[in-house]
């Protein structure tokens, strides 16, 4: 039994108890149920509420260089790609959630990067992934609006985009037909314990009991890896986006500058914008990258959005005239070796975690879900977890 005495309301034990009810919660709730586990989600805000109610939906491959990243990436992107046709309610799962396949283009502002460009394209493809060059004197066949002022690029067709909020509404809603519960404004307070055994979580309102506990709180799962007596340094990592008026298809695909994959691999808190553009099935189009590290400071930045309009601007001249409607931000959940944490934590027997994935969250969360629960059903994993074990870090929790 639990340490704590159970409370009036509690639910009957669970199997597992998953915190966090952004995209990667909602993943691991849905293949974790549908694989007959007992599922109860529990959340401190609102379903979306947090990193996923601010991302672009990107499930890339193009931006990852070799390694434990992208095989991940790979795998995931096959998963998504699987549950595009499942049939949902008479329609199917991509269609629900605007999951389009329309490819990524990377291009690149001078020959130097160019260059760049395609040795990690080279690499890439002995990796199996799709990247197709084009010359800078091609590029408007595939964005017509695109500037001249480039010097090249390379296509990624395997390069998805999906609407992040319904994403993870409809999984949670999946996963509830198959028996789940979701708890949305519960914040976790505590963590139950049966000596160094973690058995369940406590809220305000009721203790939820469970043979395992798996913590996918986005930005603030460093908070309930504290909670479980843990240490994971897992820090809040801010970005914009800029949102036009609604056009008529113009965009044809994500399309970025090659410095994009740099930022991401960046240590730097300082600001940093790299210039993504896409359109969304809505004819709004999205403006993005930027990164900084500033804690959780929700203030708007007026030289942030500058930035992000130049750059735009700047890689398609129409958008000069076009109205910005909104502008929003969120916090990527940032490690410091910028790779995730996924699996079975050593250090408190019943504990997983699913977090850190920084703004791959969204592609990474299909695939991080399947993986969780192959661990949880006694199952091999499809690809190798040591890379992200939970803990790889040093023994201090960050303050």
């Amino acid at each position: 039994m639990p340490s704590h005495a159970p409370r009036a309301g509690t639910p009957g034990p669970a199997d597992l108890v998953v915190v966090g009810a952004g995209i990667v919660g909602a993943a691991c709730a849905y293949h974790a149920s549908r694989a007959g586990l007992s599922v109860t989600v529990v959340d401190s805000g609102p379903i979306t509420g947090g990193t996923t109610g601010a991302g672009e939906g990107n499930i890339l491959v193009s931006d990852k260089e070799p390694g434990p990243e992208l095989d991940l990436a790979l795998y995931s992107n096959q998963q998504w790609r699987s549950m595009a046709d499942l049939p949902v309610d008479g329609t199917t799962f991509g269609r629900l959630v605007e999951l389009e396949t329309k490819g990524g283009l990377v291009v690149a502002a001078d020959q130097a990067s160019l260059d760049g460009l395609a040795r990690l394209a080279t690499q890439q493809r002995d990796l199996g992934i799709e990247a197709a060059a084009v010359p800078g004197d091609r590029l408007r066949e595939f964005e017509p609006h695109l500037t001249d002022d480039v010097a090249g690029g390379y296509r990624y067709p395997q390069d998805l985009q999906v609407q992040p909020m319904l994403a993870a509404a409809h999984l949670l809603r999946l996963a509830r037909r198959s028996g789940a519960t979701v708890l949305p404004h519960e914040p976790v307070t505590g963590v139950l314990r049966v000596g160094e055994r973690v058995v369940g979580v406590r809220t305000p309102r009721r203790d939820i009991p469970a043979a395992a506990v798996l913590n996918a709180a986005g930005t603030w799962a460093g908070k309930i890896a504290t909670l479980a007596g843990v240490p994971l340094p897992i820090a809040p990592r801010r970005g914009y986006i800029l949102v036009t008026e609604p056009l008529p298809p113009v965009i044809r695909h994500k399309v970025y500058l090659a410095d994009y994959v740099a930022d991401v691999a960046s240590d730097s808190a300082d600001l940093q914008s790299s210039t993504v553009v896409e359109g969304t099935r809505a004819g709004t189009v999205l403006i993005g990258a930027t990164r900084e590290r500033v804690g959780l400071d929700r203030s708007i930045s007026v030289p942030a959005l500058r930035q992000l309009a130049a750059g735009a601007v700047r890689l398609f001249p129409f958008l000069r005239d076009v109205a910005v409607i909104r502008a929003y931000r969120g916090f990527r959940p940032y490690c410091p070796d910028h790779l995730p944490v996924i699996g079975a934590d050593p250090r408190a027997p019943g504990l997983h975690h699913a977090c850190g994935h920084e703004g791959a969250g969204i592609g990474l969360s299909l695939g991080t879900a399947r993986l969780i629960t192959q661990g949880l059903i006694g199952e091999p994993p499809e690809i190798d977890l040591s890379p992200f074990r939970p803990d790889r870090f040093g023994p201090e929790v960050p303050r």
